[in-house]
């Protein structure tokens, strides 16, 4: 029961929350998570943590919701998650020890080529 309590001030909070800052919140994860994952970490370590497919998948959920998105957040948000979508997916490129044909890298069915 005690549990419960703690949870419902959460749901509340949540509930007050403009989708825009959910959204941005949400994409700013999954970017970080796929600059990890394309070995772009400040980290000694960050070779061990690249991990291409995971990437692959990470970029592909931020490109459909950057793109299915943009026309909600306004410009501003919508220019910075898509440069930070450009930089993940040209990291994706150059980490790649064999590059995905132009169109064919992750994202690029929503975002279109990326060179």
């Amino acid at each position: 029961m005690a549990e419960e309590l703690d949870v419902e001030p959460e749901i509340r909070d949540i509930a007050e929350v403009p989708a825009v800052e959910v959204i941005n919140t949400v994409a700013v994860h999954l970017l970080s998570a796929a600059a990890v994952k394309c070995g772009l970490a400040d980290d000694p370590d960050a070779a061990s943590q690249l991990d291409l497919d995971e990437a692959r998948k990470l970029i592909d959920a931020l490109a459909g919701l950057v793109t299915a998105s943009a026309p909600h957040v306004g410009d501003h948000h919508a220019r910075a998650l898509r440069d930070g979508l450009r930089s993940v997916q040209l990291a994706f490129r150059e980490a790649s020890p064999v590059p995905d044909p132009i169109g064919k890298g992750p994202g690029e069915k929503w975002t279109g080529p990326v060179s």
